[in-house]
């Protein structure tokens, strides 16, 4: 249905066509022709999205045709206007040369480099370079947990909550099945207090000793009780942690181990050429 819906704007389209008409390939359905280009049905289906209401298939639809046939004439109207070719072709050329080399270079980094540098070499690469990895907002661990005003044994939950323990944790885990609003538990992991606050009715004027000073938090609302702890803090200018900033430090290692390799083996590259006698030096 939606194909037959399609063709009546494609139609309705079709009228911007080129005098000297060409053969459109006959095993596809041809919708335009212009400048000798032709425009299928296939390739309008292509852009459309499933599940498009026909209203909006033919606003796409529409679009489509009247931004590809602009850039068939803008690119027709340009090669019969420009002087250049010559320089265009080599730029194409050059460019055609760079993203065959770039492929090529792309292939043999993922065969012959590891995909993830070693533990201990950025362990090495956090302890020399942590005086550049200092925190741009304070972080904690610790856990949230939001319950109804109403919610029983607030009492304990109280206490689950200050204490920490496995035990506790275990016990916050069960009530929250039944009892919690939202339960996020990031004990094993750092996250900006400023995100924490947004889902806490409480205004901080001076996060960096706020969370210095709090382990635990207590506030409600009209509708809610919120319960956090604050396991462990670093705050803005800190060093940021290991596990934090791992895969920062992977990112960099493994830029720096690609480019290591490329010169390398662009260095291999040319003294093998001239040992071999592959390049030929002309004597003046």
């Amino acid at each position: 249905m939606r194909i037959s819906r399609l063709l009546i704007p494609v139609l309705l389209l079709a009228v911007i066509t080129s005098c000297a008409h060409k053969t459109p390939d006959l095993e596809r359905v041809a919708l335009l022709e212009v400048e000798g280009k032709f425009l299928y049905l296939d390739q309008v289906q292509q852009v459309i999205p499933p599940n498009t209401t026909p209203k909006d298939s033919t606003e796409i639809t529409k679009s489509f045709i009247k931004k590809w046939v602009t850039d068939v004439l803008m690119y027709e109207n340009a090669k019969r206007n420009i002087t250049n070719e010559s320089e265009i072709d080599l730029l194409v050329e050059d460019y055609r040369k760079s993203l065959i080399i770039h492929q090529y270079q792309q292939k043999i980094i993922e065969e012959r480099l590891p995909k993830e540098p070693s533990e201990a070499e950025m362990q090495a690469f956090y302890k020399k370079y942590s005086d550049q990895l200092e925190l741009k907002e304070n972080i904690i661990q610790g856990l949230l947990l939001i319950v109804p005003n109403k919610a029983q044994k607030l009492g304990s939950v109280r206490s689950w909550v200050q204490s920490g323990s496995s035990k506790s944790l275990e016990s916050i885990e069960k009530y929250s099945i039944r009892n919690a609003i939202s339960y996020d538990y990031f004990g094993d992991k750092w996250l900006p207090f400023a995100e924490i606050l947004k889902k806490m009715p409480i205004q901080v004027q001076d996060p960096t000793n706020y969370v210095a000073s709090h382990r635990f938090v207590e506030t409600s609302d009209s509708t809610q009780h919120y319960f956090l702890r604050i396991a462990a803090y670093r705050n803005i200018g800190q060093v940021e942690p290991y596990e934090m900033a791992k895969d920062k430090i992977a990112n960099i290692l493994l830029n720096k181990h690609k480019s290591e390799f490329i010169l390398k083996f662009e260095k291999e590259l040319y003294d093998d050429a001239v040992q071999d006698e592959d390049v030929s030096f002309f004597k003046k």
